[in-house]
């Protein structure tokens, strides 16, 4: 945000269209990340049967790492005179870096689909170490740093070198037996029952599977008829979760504000909206790991994610601020934020697990990695939904 501004114009001649920027940067961002992402899900599920998994894995990395590169370069630039073209430069970025990011991590999960829940899970949960890695980072960054610059040096340099090791830890797993096996050509004869504690029912028999399995594209109708019930699952967990996570939580300040402390004021969102969250989403899903219930067919699974609506009223009623038309604050206490962020996080990493980790079990192995990009796709329409709804709900308080 601090490079979009032009030091170099005079404070009363302010640009109208660099104020605009400035005031709507989050939402062309989030248009720049959901949007690209949309269409590079729709595109990976066409290219699962063309290209090969271990290509679209690398390309992506690559293309991520390419433009993490660009990014840290631009870190140290002065952009003061040029903020139109380091903003169109910034949207360009996001926009590749939110299409790779998506092609790899539909890939990978669809990839996984084929190896036992287990490592799906353990996947699954990584997304959530990071996220809280991310959090930790963050709070160590405010107590210690005094230069966004340099701190938005070392958030780049590391991510770099994570990219680097993540390219690196990708070409062994090929080198290791275990997942030579699980990731062996599939035969079009072969239904792969994963999980032996789950009740595997084809979508009809073998051979419909295998009508599909030399097609260039794989059988959307039927993956999207048996995933109906968990795709609406992950979709309304995900809607739930980004209409209140970032934009309700971030602005949910501490009742205590006036009194100065940098627990009430500094630390308070990093603290009870990010740190929390995403620690209790880790939890959520690192939980599926021993307790898988309710099962792929249970009316509860449905039942448990609707009766997340309730999380909605519940966090309005905090002390959100600014607020224009509901202006009761009906929790008089900063516990209630943290225990409702935590709840949000726990209720978010299990359920949204459990329904990522059934979708690939309930089909033939051969589809299994299609499977997870349409379960991938479900994910990323609840978040633009989700992140769609909460500029207007926002309006509304």
């Amino acid at each position: 945000m601090f490079k979009l501004r032009n030091s170099s114009s005079p404070a009363t001649g302010e640009d109208p269209e660099g104020s605009d920027i400035l005031n709507y940067f989050e939402s062309y961002l989030a248009v720049a990340s959901t949007v690209p992402s949309m269409l590079c899900l729709v595109a990976n599920f066409l290219l699962v049967n063309r290209v090969a998994v271990h290509i679209r894995v690398l390309a992506s990395l690559t293309v991520i790492l390419a433009i993490f590169m660009v990014i840290t370069a631009l870190v140290k630039v002065d952009t003061s005179s040029w903020t139109r073209g380091f903003f169109a430069v910034t949207i360009v970025c996001m926009v590749i870096l939110s299409g790779a990011s998506t092609v790899f991590s539909s890939s990978i999960y669809g990839m996984t689909g084929s190896f036992p829940m287990r490592n799906s899970q353990a996947l699954i949960s990584g997304g959530a170490m990071g996220g809280t890695v991310s959090a930790v980072a963050s709070l160590v960054d405010l107590a210690a740093s005094s230069d966004v610059r340099n701190s938005a040096l070392a958030f780049f340099l590391t991510a770099t070198v994570f990219l680097v090791l993540c390219m690196g830890l990708y070409l062994l797993l090929s080198r290791l037996e275990y997942a030579r096996y699980y990731m062996r050509p599939v035969l079009a004869a072969h239904v792969f029952s994963g999980e032996e504690e789950l009740p595997q029912d084809s979508l009809s028999a073998p051979s419909v599977a295998s009508r599909f399995i030399d097609s260039h594209t794989p059988p959307l109708r039927p993956i999207l008829k048996k995933t109906a019930s968990l795709g609406f699952c992950v979709t309304y967990v995900f809607f739930i979760t980004s209409l209140i996570y970032p934009a309700i939580c971030t602005n949910i300040e501490s009742l205590n504000k006036g009194s100065g402390s940098l627990w009430t004021t500094k630390f308070f969102i990093p603290l009870t909206t990010f740190l929390l969250y995403n620690f209790a989403d880790l939890c959520g899903r690192q939980l599926t790991a021993w307790i898988q219930v309710p099962g792929p067919n249970s009316k509860a699974l449905p039942g448990f994610v609707l009766l997340r609506t309730c999380l909605i009223p519940l966090f309005v009623l905090c002390n959100y601020q600014p607020r224009v038309h509901l202006k009761t604050v009906v929790f008089q206490s900063d516990v209630y934020p943290a225990l409702l962020s935590s709840l949000l996080g726990l209720s978010n990493g299990y359920l949204s697990t459990l329904a990522l980790l059934y979708g690939p079990k309930i089909v033939p192995r051969e589809l299994a990695e299609a499977t997870g990009v349409v379960m991938s796709f479900y994910v990323c329409l609840g978040l633009t939904l989700g992140s769609a709804c909460s500029t207007l709900l926002v309006h509304l308080i």
